[in-house]
């Protein structure tokens, strides 16, 4: 069941998954003026609420934001990306077993894993 949005909510996921590439929240705010959102306050709210719900995603290397493409996305913390180094397309990674792996990775380096984000940089088939 997805949560009640808000209109500015609304507005933000759309803008989102209608963008081929990841937006940075001023680059957000600029393509929704127009549509009642005017600080960036509203989009860092809409934004934080969005995370939290799994509907969208921080790049951190790039500061951008993307929509979630995936149903019963379960990465809210832990994120894995594909980040193509010449269009900047941004593909999720879904292997579920990903966080086992670096569970295992740290404990044997004597660390107490919690969460992750990945971002692997390359060229997509499109740009290769």
């Amino acid at each position: 069941m997805e949560p009640d949005l808000t209109n500015n909510q609304k507005i933000v996921l759309q803008t989102l998954e209608k963008s081929e590439q990841p937006l940075g929240a001023y680059s957000i705010l600029f393509n929704v003026e127009k549509k009642g959102i005017k600080s960036p306050q509203q989009v860092y709210r809409a934004l934080d609420k969005l995370i939290t719900i799994g509907a969208v995603h921080k790049i951190e290397s790039l500061n951008s934001y993307i929509a979630c493409k995936h149903k019963e996305c379960k990465a809210r913390e832990s994120t894995s990306f594909l980040i193509c180094q010449d269009c900047q397309r941004v593909f999720e990674i879904l292997e579920a077993d990903l966080s086992d792996k670096f569970l295992k990775v740290s404990k044997k380096s004597n660390f107490k894993y919690s969460t992750h984000n990945l971002e692997i940089f390359g060229v997509c088939k499109t740009c290769s």
